[in-house]
Parts: structure tokens; sequence; C-alpha cells
């Protein structure tokens, strides 16, 4: 795992978008990468990083392929807060990505079971995802892999545990109108990705960020599982990486990087 410790929320959200746009433009246009899309308040800088690049620098995302990380089961189609509106809202709506190649889970269904069995199939029928783009919930979850959720799952129903109701009622009118549960990607269909990027920033997320980098790799912390594969970078900035260990090292590292040495 790669520890990227910057100064800034900010900083972070551009590295998160070099790496996103290095992907996308790594392949001929007839080969544009699946990218793996969360929402909340994590990526948000680094999407409004890709939006400027893409006004006012050119930079594409025809052809290129989104897939979303999770989704509320029971929100109608179209709802303000279901997830597939929220990334249309902060990010695809503004890029030349067409609707059409933007895929979720069908939290509407009406056997969320069967959506979550068929989403899976999708993304493994459209895979691999070249790059993940994650956050981090306090309590260590990714996704919606609350803790204790298998370091093995696949796309899944799950309930909501009442800290994660209360961080995400925010946005909706009243706290009950939160769902109670999800469609998510499992660990596992998350950890078949190519490269897993993870960012955090703030005090708040200082406690799981040191579990999932540092800690030892158990379901208790959810992003732990990224010690386990073969390419995760982990962006956060001076605050998020407080309560590291080793984050000096991690930050000489930065350092001495090679010129052209990917994150």
């Amino acid at each position: 795992m790669e520890v990227v410790i910057l100064p800034t929320a900010e900083d972070c959200g551009r590295v998160v978008a070099d790496v996103i746009a290095a992907a996308v433009t790594a392949g001929p246009d007839g080969n544009r990468p699946t990218l793996g899309l969360a929402t909340g308040s994590s990526p948000v800088l680094a999407y409004r990083e890709l939006i400027r690049r893409h006004r006012e620098e050119g930079l594409s995302f025809a052809g290129v392929r989104g897939f979303l990380l999770d989704e509320y089961v029971g929100l109608p189609a179209g709802h303000p807060e279901s997830y597939r509106s929220v990334i249309r809202r902060e990010l695809t709506a503004t890029l030349d990505i067409a609707d059409s190649d933007v895929h979720g889970p069908d939290g509407a269904h009406p056997d969320p079971l069967v959506a979550a069995r068929e989403y899976e199939l999708r993304l493994l029928e459209n895979g691999p995802v070249a790059v993940q783009v994650l956050g981090i919930g306090a309590n260590g979850h990714i996704g919606f892999n609350e803790p204790g959720s298998s370091l093995t799952s696949v796309t899944r129903v799950k309930t909501l545990t009442e800290q994660t109701r209360r961080d995400n009622a925010r946005f909706f009118e009243r706290p009950e109108d939160v769902p109670r549960h999800v469609i998510t990607q499992g660990l596992g269909t998350i950890g078949r990705a190519q490269h897993l990027l993870l960012t955090a920033s703030g005090a708040r997320k200082a406690a799981a960020v040191a579990a999932a980098v540092e800690g030892p790799l158990t379901a208790s912390c959810p992003a732990s599982v990224l010690q386990w594969h073969p390419h995760a970078t982990v962006v956060i900035d001076e605050a998020a990486a407080a309560r590291l260990e080793r984050a000096d090292y991690y930050r000489y590292t930065l350092q001495h990087k090679l010129p052209h040495q990917p994150y």
C-alpha cells in the first residue's frame, strides 16, 4: 500500500484526479477504461478538478464506463439522494460521458437480492475496473461494507448501522428518511479492481485511516482489506494522517519517488 500525505484536502483532490486522468488517457479511444465511482464527501474535490480539466484542458471521458459502489434500497428512480442522481449531479453530467455508460445497483428493484446478484454479474462482464475510487467511513467502512463484513464478500444487500445513518442524515429532510438498507459491492468485488484509490481528509477520519493502513487485517475495519491488494493507494491530508505511527516514513518515500513512478 502506498500512503500519500499532502498538506490539504485540495492537494489530495488534485492527486486523485491525476490518477484518474492517467487511467482515462492511457489507452486508445476504442479501449477506454472502466472506472469505479464513489459518492460521499471524500472524492468531491477530485471530481471538481476532473470537471475543471475537462472544461479547460480538454480531458475527454468519451467511451469511459462508470460503475457505482452502492445504492440505497427503496428510493425511487430519480430521487435526488439516490447515488445515481448524486454522481450525475457531482460529476458525470458535466463530462462527455453518456448516461447509458454509468451503471449502479437498482435500488428500486422489487427484489433487492435479485438486483444485487444482477449487478455483481454486470461487474464481472464489464470488468476489470481500472481504478476504483474509495472513501472511508469513520467506522472503517468502504462502500457500505460495515464492520463485520466478510473480506471476500460480493455485491449484496446490507443493513446500515445507526452511526452510518446518522452520518448520512444531513442529506435528507429528516433522519428517519435515511433508508435502512443498501446494495453494495462487496469487499471481494472491490478487490477485483486493478487499482484501489482511497482518499480521506479531516481529523474525523484519522482513527479509521490508521486502523486501515497500520492496524491488523480484520473484518472489524473493512478498509483494512486494502492491505491485501497488490496496487492500493491512500491519499490523505495531514489531519487524516494525524494518528499514523509511520507518517514520517510515508512523507519520506513520497519526497523520494522516482520522477515517473506512478502512485
